[in-house]
């Protein structure tokens, strides 16, 4: 009876460790990084306010980081980037397996413009139209799903505009 069990039980320990070990996506794959924070941001659109949880990267390692490596973002997820002069940012795909949209906000915290569907792993450069101090990195698809335009005002801090 006890090398009953004990097969049982390794059995279901090799089972569990093929689970561990599957190449299926996993629910969170990649958790929030280390060192850095999850806030709340709003933008408002024509369709009202639209509410993101995204992490800011604020250490050069994390904004050279930023999403690589992932494989999925929340629907309601991003990243943000922050400067701290306004300037023409340019960002790229490298390692970054995910289509995601390029939301680019000025220092008075007003959309500059929206780059959309980036391809992943590219290494074009990926322009501000205009000086900006942040982007705004989103699944690709959710700033035309959300009308995310030029001219809609972004609220958090980081622009001096967060919600009282």
């Amino acid at each position: 009876m006890e090398s009953r069990n004990a097969w049982a039980a390794a059995t279901l320990a090799f089972a569990l460790s093929l689970g561990a070990c599957s190449d299926e996506p996993q629910a969170q794959q990649v958790p929030t990084q280390p060192g850095r924070t999850t806030e709340t941001m709003t933008i408002q659109t024509d369709l009202g306010p639209q509410v993101f949880h995204i992490e800011v990267a604020v250490t050069q390692e994390q904004k050279t980081t930023g999403l690589m490596f992932r494989r999925e973002l929340a629907p309601d997820a991003g990243m943000l980037f922050t400067y701290e002069t306004p300037q023409i940012i340019t960002m790229w795909m490298r390692n970054t397996y995910l289509p995601l949209d390029m939301v680019f906000i000025d220092s008075l915290g007003r959309v500059v413009n929206v780059a959309e569907r980036t391809v992943p792993e590219s290494l074009a450069t990926i322009p501000s139209a205009a000086p900006a101090i942040g982007v705004l990195e989103i699944n690709a698809g959710t700033a035309a799903r959300l009308h995310i335009r030029p001219g809609d005002r972004v609220l958090h801090a980081a622009f001096g505009t967060a919600a009282r």
